[in-house]
């Protein structure tokens, strides 16, 4: 008699195992498919219900040795967990999902998605270039990395000015004779090579200094420079022009002050400095008539043509207009400044 039932234990033994195997894998195969209230309720009762596969396992223990329910009981019982911890997240996944689908109302407008904002440098050189466009005056560009020729000799700069010195200028270690442009003024000299006046022109654009950091002054910032010559220019239409572009620029009017100055590539020069209402005087850009020696280094007669020129920190207008305290501001990439404009 012992020996029979050790034999029929050694039958049924491994069937009951593989039994709680399958039944683990077919039901969560079946559950993943179960989409409706009404379709996970039915796979419940298919094997959690009081007359599923899971109770019918758990109650053919019984019938089983003291070892076989050691071994068996842990693991059915163990299936019968995580069946019920499968379903319980299924049933929060249908009912997150069908509360969702409630809280859609089709009558209401949709959400527009986040878009970019355009950066305040870039919506500056925008206006610049929209005002001085209906002046009358073209947009060129020209190369930021730029040789001696251009940036200096050309502009009349003598060969032991400062602003040669590495202390003000990022030289480029080879090819030697190359830098990354201090101002946009080398364009004066680039686009008078290649075109006769009469003509005006407006050149904005990325500049470099090797000079400290601080709330108003960058290493790299922007600057726009302004070109006009022909025959019969004057200071007197270079004043107008500035005083129109200023103010269209803040739409409202503006006190403007020109004062006596120097720079190598005009003569005579002014500094040119602003005032909105009861502000302070700011000194806002420099210029003047177009140097001689300018005229000859690009081929043209100083006694045949005559014009005037300017520069200013593209960044520091955009300050003004904006009354942004500190220029590092604009190269922070912050998008809660960013989101202003």
């Amino acid at each position: 008699m012992l020996g029979g039932l050790l034999f029929f234990n050694f039958i049924r033994y491994p069937e009951i195992t593989m039994d709680i195997d399958a039944t683990r894998e077919k039901a969560l195969r079946e559950l993943e498919t179960a989409d409706t209230e009404d379709s996970l309720a039915a796979w419940h009762g298919v094997y959690l219900g009081r007359k599923g596969e899971i109770t019918m396992i758990l109650r053919s223990l019984g019938e089983k040795s003291l070892n076989e329910k050691k071994d068996l009981g842990p693991k059915a019982q163990s299936l019968k967990r995580d069946l019920e911890a499968a379903y319980v997240r299924k049933e929060k996944n249908l009912k997150g999902a069908a509360d969702a689908h409630r809280r859609i109302d089709l009558t209401m407008p949709g959400t527009r998605p986040e878009v970019g904002h355009c950066h305040p440098l870039m919506k500056t050189i925008s206006d610049i270039r929209r005002i001085f466009g209906n002046m009358g005056f073209a947009t060129v560009e020209g190369p930021e990395l730029e040789t001696e020729t251009y940036n200096f000799d050309k502009l009349n700069f003598p060969k032991n000015h400062p602003a040669r010195d590495m202390q003000d200028t990022l030289w480029v270690s080879a090819p030697k004779g190359l830098l990354m442009r201090t101002h946009t003024s080398p364009v004066q000299a680039r686009y008078m090579e290649k075109n006769l006046p009469p003509f005006q022109i407006i050149v904005p654009g990325r500049v470099f200094r090797n000079e400290a950091t601080d709330s108003s002054h960058e290493a790299n910032f922007y600057q726009f420079e302004g070109l006009m010559v022909g025959t019969d220019v004057s200071l007197g239409n270079f004043k107008w022009i500035i005083g129109e572009f200023s103010r269209q620029f803040f739409e409202k009017d503006v006190d403007l002050r020109f004062r006596p100055s120097f720079f190598p590539f005009t003569e005579p020069s002014v500094e040119i400095d602003m005032r909105i209402g009861n502000g302070p005087w700011l000194e806002m850009m420099g210029g003047g008539m177009v140097h001689p020696n300018v005229f000859e280094a690009v081929g043209y007669d100083p006694k045949g043509v005559q014009g005037f020129a300017f520069g200013g920190g593209l960044d520091r207008w955009a300050m003004a207009k904006y009354g942004i305290p500190d220029v590092r501001l604009f190269y922070g990439n912050d998008a809660r400044f960013l989101r202003q404009f």
